[in-house]
């Protein structure tokens, strides 16, 4: 065990080729990085650590990690607020020595900057869920599904009907905050073609709203689809995963839908008939 610079919401243990960050799961902390709970972050997978004047009194020390080597912070593409950026510490003002004495440590075992060839800090691991405002998405390792909610989805995404994603059909993904204006994360899909400008009309996305696909939730989510799909572009196999049966109850309700659309002249005559017979095969 090394030596632990603890600070507020989380303590970096300093190893010989590591940096073990253990974050705080008390009410005040971010929620991103109580999801988190901790990760060992290889001395490999940085380039730079700074340490800087805080608010209130404080220093912040801040390792930066390599362009590529971490899912999370790929996915998060800059749009993370500074409290749930986890390669951030902050600590009271009395401690700047001491922080600044690891900040000298860490640097002095730094390679330098530059992209990471291969991913150095683990993704977070699936089976993973969550809600969306129109719908619900999993990952299970191999594949990713989007359950389209009656309540929120668009009339094109339930004419598309449900939606199961393998990872090698994907090139990455595209996620937008929740914390800002139109959130969504969207799956990119290899020979695609055009997509659909907005995330709402799009059958590979899901859009966040208000207490839907919060950041501690939805981005870990996009950064463990994001890894699995670097390494199935890698080379590794990624096994397909055989699509479950569908619960009775969720299929009529689905059926009653789309005949409420078909109704209403959203949905034609062979579209109705179409997706009812798909919603039917799943049983």
């Amino acid at each position: 065990m090394g030596d632990v610079l603890a600070g507020f919401h989380a303590a970096w243990e300093f190893e010989s080729d590591s940096v073990l960050i253990r974050y705080e799961r008390g009410i005040r902390a971010p929620k991103l990085l109580q999801a988190l709970g901790e990760r060992r972050v290889p001395l490999a997978a940085l380039q730079g650590v700074t340490l800087s004047p805080g608010r209130r009194g404080t220093v912040v020390l801040r390792a930066e990690p390599r362009p590529g080597a971490d899912p999370l912070i790929e996915a998060a593409a800059g749009q993370l607020k500074e409290s749930s950026d986890p390669y951030r510490l902050v600590l009271p003002a009395e401690r700047e020595t001491l922080a600044e004495y690891y900040a000298e440590e860490l640097r002095a075992q730094l390679a330098g900057p530059g992209p990471a060839d291969r991913r150095l800090v683990p993704a977070p691991a699936p089976p993973l869920q969550f809600k969306a405002y129109d719908g619900k998405a999993s990952f299970d390792g191999s594949s990713v599904a989007f359950r389209w909610f009656w309540t929120g989805a668009s009339s094109a995404k339930w004419k598309a009907g449900d939606q199961t994603f393998a990872v090698e059909e994907l090139s990455g993904v595209e996620w937008r905050s929740p914390e800002v204006f139109e959130g969504h994360l969207r799956l990119l899909r290899r020979d695609a073609g055009e997509r659909p400008a907005q995330a709402d009309q799009d059958p590979a996305a899901v859009v966040f709203g208000l207490g839907y696909g919060p950041v501690h939730e939805s981005l870990p989510f996009a950064a463990a689809v994001l890894d699995a799909v670097r390494v199935r572009s890698a080379g590794a196999v990624v096994p397909v995963a055989a699509a479950p049966r569908r619960d009775p109850a969720d299929v009529a309700e689905r059926i009653r839908h789309l005949g409420e659309l078909h109704r209403a002249g959203l949905v034609t005559d062979e579209e109705f008939s179409v997706k009812k017979a798909e919603l039917l095969a799943e049983l």
